[in-house]
């Protein structure tokens, strides 16, 4: 009888231990069950390079140089590439084969934006002032249109009717139509705007200025501006919840966040996070956010549903761009990585216990993040 029990009890043993095996290599090795998946992250640097990261071994295992540098880093969705712009040019770094391709687009080209069917790319250049739009299979500009003076951002509405434009120096935002790209209408917004967000339903814009405390509220489907809603201090980042409900601003000055109501477009409610936050990351079903404070050197999680602060995560000298990474591409993410901008690393943090694993060197002034799994 004893023996009985002893074997059960052996054997529930092993059980747990080959279970908690499973979930570390998953943890730390997420191609193992799979041998011939790659899980890379890229990672920009100031001299103009990109950093290839395996987050299988995590370690880097290559460096590209781009031959200037990176503006806006971003993977395609639905095609093993990554898209980003640079000087004069937009440049496509097809994954399997680490091949570069550039294609000239005229003077600074700051920001990219994929259609929702990724077949279209957009962005925006000065001198001329105008949008381009870029076809994904070809590589080819399939389209341009001329723009109120120095674009700095396009974005495609959800529903990839419009084009919304953001103009710094005119101070407006340009509303083109998709297909077409024929401008339509512009809205006067805060002085020298730097960002738009638009909501699910296309119908609202927010717009931000880094040098401003505003933030501007407009009407797209009638071209009209709503509000200036005032702010604690200059933002840094906005970020909307999935469905559109909240838009959470980022303020170094203000030392935390402030969430606006989309619905009756008033400061809701205002969170203390630290010394100067300013970049954060939410996840996708937006109930935990992570907040990187550039002067502390660490990483705040927050429960952003119920309002709580959990224990920061000491990271690198000044974090700011990042990116969450699953163990498995249909497994939630499992690893947040963090470009450490003065240290030259990449923080990798397990997002079941909120540790650092790692601190990774990538390279001077890490600032863009972009993942891919082939």
């Amino acid at each position: 009888m004893s023996h009985s029990r002893n074997f059960r009890v052996y054997f529930a043993l092993v059980l747990l231990l080959v279970s908690a095996i499973v979930v570390l290599l998953r943890e730390h090795r997420p191609s193992f069950l799979r041998p011939n998946l790659h899980m890379y992250a890229y990672v920009s640097s100031a001299d103009g390079s990109l950093t290839t990261v395996d987050l299988a071994r995590l370690q880097p295992i290559g460096r590209l140089p781009i031959g200037a540098p990176i503006a806006d880093l971003r993977e395609h969705a639905k095609r093993d590439e990554i898209w980003g712009t640079a000087s004069n040019f937009v440049f496509v770094f097809d994954t399997p084969s680490n091949q570069i391709a550039r294609i000239p687009v005229g003077n600074n080209p700051l920001s990219i934006d994929f259609s929702p069917d990724g077949n279209r790319v957009y962005t925006t250049t000065t001198n001329p002032d105008q949008l381009v739009a870029i076809d994904t299979a070809s590589r080819q500009i399939y389209g341009r249109a001329h723009t109120n003076p120095e674009p700095v951002q396009a974005r495609i509405t959800p529903d990839a009717k419009n084009i919304i434009v953001v103009n710094r120096r005119a101070n407006v935002l340009s509303i083109h139509d998709a297909r077409t790209l024929q401008f339509l209408s512009s809205v006067p917004v805060i002085p020298q705007p730097d960002e738009v967000l638009v909501t699910p339903d296309s119908t609202l814009a927010f717009v931000m200025s880094r040098t401003q405390t505003r933030l501007s509220v407009v009407d797209l489907l009638h071209s009209t501006l709503i509000t200036n809603l005032e702010l604690a201090g200059n933002p840094t980042q906005m970020l909307l919840k999935p469905d559109g409900g909240e838009l959470y601003v980022i303020s170094p000055d203000a030392h935390g966040l402030q969430v606006i109501n989309t619905w009756t477009h008033e400061v809701a409610d205002t969170m203390l996070l630290g010394s100067a936050p300013a970049s954060a990351i939410l996840s996708n079903d937006a109930g935990r956010m992570y907040v990187a404070d550039r002067a502390a050197g660490r990483v705040t999680p927050v429960d952003i549903l119920n309002r709580r602060v959990a224990k920061p995560v000491d990271v690198g000298a000044s974090p700011s761009a990042m990116r969450f990474a699953p163990s498995d591409p249909d497994a939630k993410p499992a690893m947040l990585l963090v470009a450490d901008e003065a240290s030259a690393d990449l923080a990798i943090i397990r997002t079941r216990t909120d540790s650092l694993i790692t601190l990774i060197p990538v390279g001077s002034q890490p600032q863009r993040l972009a993942l891919k799994t082939f």
